[in-house]
């Protein structure tokens, strides 16, 4: 029986996966890949918020009642999938709806792995590259679209799944709910795993396990043909830093546009 359900609503190419894989090590815990029950939950409100059969009902009774369908209809999926106590749940999503995720229960946890932005850049752009015999499906030579580094890091910046994961961060920062976020830098994760795991154990008040580093096996999977090129949610089985190569992919001038463009992010998360 699922006692609680966590988020992990991190940033794209951040380590979101190999922290999944990590915390499904302990028994006692159930991490997706990325899940689409935030989609079921975000359609549904759709409905009650637009649906003349719930409009015309008691409002305060109807909020009750799809407070109930919510929480029931959330913990009902997991319970159907695992028997193991605690989830967590890995959705882009949630960064953008955590007070929704409160809304469906009070007090909810939503750990976010952060990576140096430059690195995420990069991290997009060398998929483009390594995948010369697909189609990218955001180059269109006759409109002059996407057909530089420079133009598709200004369309990375904006579009799925960079962008949003940005903007919704941007809004909790300037709204102080992130406070209420564990916000874990992916380059303190591969260098002191250990230390950053134990955080996650405090936040999310729950016992600590002792977990292998050396050894994280995939336990999660996904179809990255789904996602495209961009897609890569297949992990390392031994944690360890990445030696970054932002400069050299984007350039100077992209890396300083981006610090430039994005220092309310360097500031918040302490990147220089």
């Amino acid at each position: 029986m699922v006692q609680k359900v966590f988020y992990n609503a991190s940033l794209p190419r951040a380590g979101s996966t190999l922290l999944q894989n990590v915390m499904m090590q302990n028994p006692d815990i159930y991490s997706t890949p990325t899940s689409g029950v935030v989609e079921f939950l975000l359609n549904a409100r759709a409905i009650y918020s637009t649906g003349d059969a719930f409009k015309a009902q008691d409002q305060k009774e109807m909020a009750k009642a799809f407070h109930g369908f919510c929480k029931n209809g959330l913990y009902g999926y997991f319970n159907s999938i695992t028997d193991r106590p605690y989830v967590i749940d890995k959705s882009r999503a949630w960064l953008g709806n955590f007070r929704f995720a409160n809304f469906i229960e009070p007090g909810a946890k939503a750990i976010v792995m952060v990576r140096d932005l430059r690195g995420i850049f990069a991290s997009m752009e060398k998929n483009y590259r390594k995948n010369p015999h697909k189609d990218p499906q955001i180059v269109n030579g006759a409109q002059l679209k996407n057909m530089t580094a420079d133009s598709r890091l200004q369309h990375f910046s904006t579009a799925p799944p960079v962008g949003p994961s940005l903007e919704w961060l941007y809004d909790a920062v300037q709204q102080g709910y992130d406070q209420h976020m564990l916000f874990i830098r992916f380059e303190d994760f591969t260098r002191d795993p250990e230390t950053e795991i134990k955080r996650v154990y405090n936040y999310l008040e729950l016992p600590y396990f002792k977990h292998d580093f050396e050894n994280v096996e995939q336990l999660t999977h996904e179809n990255d043909v789904i996602h495209g090129i961009f897609g890569d949610h297949e992990i390392q089985p031994k944690i360890q830093p990445l030696t970054e190569d932002y400069t050299s992919i984007l350039g100077f001038h992209n890396c300083d546009k981006i610090k430039q463009h994005y220092q309310w992010f360097f500031n918040r998360f302490n990147y220089v």
